[in-house]
């Protein structure tokens, strides 16, 4: 027994004595193959010596003072929005019929969309409260612009001769007048302007052939605008849904709460904007009619259509009724029309529009002409009717996404009088050392 304990002993010392020397021999391996690695490799070129100033040279970009680098930041974002917004315009310049005629449809939608309300209340359902609304709102409409057209085609006669008459007056004015004005230059004032039209002949031609394509080019709006204030009105709220899908899911929630206000906002505006136009065409109206001005009514209409442009509509239509007044009925008149159209429009400034109109709905005077400015110049007299209501619910939109992100600082800083402002000075987006925070690296559904 003891002879076997010896024996495993020895063969347990041969093993470990062998395994001891292949160590050993794996260890001299690896060392000559350092060896003939770092025999291998080329030998450094040593740099020249450039003094002690090369080393204190320091980095460029630190060189650029701070207020530059913010600078950049903003103006390069400031060329990438630029360049989206003048992409848009030209994508809206090249559709600009069907961007017109949707724009129409909702300015119309949020005129007849409570009176759909009001009837499913009453218990139609809401295909047949839609079809009534649809019907009678565009008859209505369709019947004003044939009452216009019929009154100016019954006037126009009588009309042309009151101006005649009217331009008769004006010539004996100028030649009784302290001007000096002889018989002889206003005929040849009459005579250029028959030989200028008469050498422009072919130049009104073709604007009465674009006339043509015009008037295609208004009834396929019309019908178009038809179309999509029907299905506005009877799937509004689908579309909306649909609307809110194409949109980031983050980005969901503060368009989900900002919809109502801004379908609010455009309600309210479209609604006093038709009470308040209505108010001043029937008194003015009624001002044309005790005066005799001739069209009291078209002109009353036009002056209703003209309130849908703030501020410019009023001052055109306001005009052409004076303008009609002096031609027709002289000075007098016109001075006392100017009068009643100054009288209800200062009214309506001051009175109708705060009371009517509402703080939600205000817009400043500056940014009222400016939008209708615009709007002019990119899309004609369609482009002005919708700019002021695009501006008020830009302004609407804004300023609930402005507060709602407020709302969120402070809740993230605990509510701390001053944390806000502390939590947004500290943010190192524009830091030079800023490097990506934990939070900007997460996916949107798990932040």
């Amino acid at each position: 027994m003891s002879r076997l304990h010896e024996w495993g002993a020895g063969w347990v010392d041969a093993l470990s004595r062998l395994s001891g020397r292949l160590a050993e021999s794996r260890a001299e391996r690896q060392q000559e193959l350092e060896r003939e690695e770092l025999a291998d490799r080329p030998e450094p070129v040593a740099a020249p010596h450039a003094g002690p100033a090369a080393k204190s040279v320091p980095d460029p970009v630190a060189m650029v003072p701070w207020g530059m680098r913010v600078a950049t930041e903003v103006a390069w974002r400031l060329l990438v929005l630029a360049g989206a917004v003048w992409v848009l315009m030209r994508i809206i310049s090249e559709v600009r019929l069907v961007v017109l005629a949707f724009s129409a449809a909702l300015l119309i939608t949020a005129l007849l969309q409570p009176t759909v309300s009001w009837l499913k209340r009453l218990g139609l359902p809401r295909g047949l409260a839609t079809a009534v609304t649809f019907l009678t709102g565009f008859v209505i409409m369709g019947l004003v612009g044939w009452f216009v057209v019929w009154q100016v085609m019954e006037n126009v006669d009588n009309l042309s001769n009151q101006v005649q008459h009217g331009i008769e007056d004006l010539k004996q004015w100028l030649l009784d007048s302290p001007f000096h004005v002889t018989e002889k230059q206003i005929n040849d004032i009459a005579k250029n302007l028959s030989d200028a039209i008469g050498h422009n002949t072919e130049a009104l031609t073709s604007a009465g052939l674009q006339g043509v394509t015009v008037v295609v080019e208004a009834l396929t709006g019309i019908l178009l605008t038809a179309f999509c204030t029907l299905f506005l009105l009877y799937d509004g709220k689908r579309i909306w849904r649909w609307v809110l899908k194409l949109f980031p899911h983050a980005a969901r929630e503060g368009l989900t709460g900002a919809g109502p206000r801004v379908w609010a906002t455009l309600t309210g505006y479209v609604r006093g904007t038709v009470i308040v136009a209505l108010i001043d065409a029937v008194f003015i109206g009624v001002g044309l009619f005790l005066l005799d001005v001739p069209m009291a009514v078209p002109l009353a209409v036009i002056i209703f259509l003209g309130a849908f442009i703030p501020l410019v509509g009023a001052v055109a239509s306001g005009a052409l009724a004076c303008v009609v007044a002096l031609v027709t009925e002289g000075p007098f008149t016109a001075l006392m029309v100017l009068i009643v159209v100054l009288a209800v429009q200062q009214i309506e400034g001051h009175i109708l529009q705060p009371f009517i109109l509402g703080r939600a709905v205000r817009v400043h005077p500056l940014a009222v002409v400016l939008a209708v400015a615009c709007g002019s110049l990119i899309a004609g007299i369609g482009g002005a009717v919708v700019a002021v209501p695009l501006v008020a619910v830009l302004n609407t939109l804004v300023g609930y996404l402005r507060s709602r992100g407020r709302e969120e600082v402070l809740a993230t800083t605990g509510g701390q009088p001053g944390a806000a402002a502390v939590t947004i000075a500290a943010e190192p987006a524009l830091r030079p050392d800023a490097g990506p925070r934990p939070e900007d690296l997460r996916e949107p559904g798990n932040a």
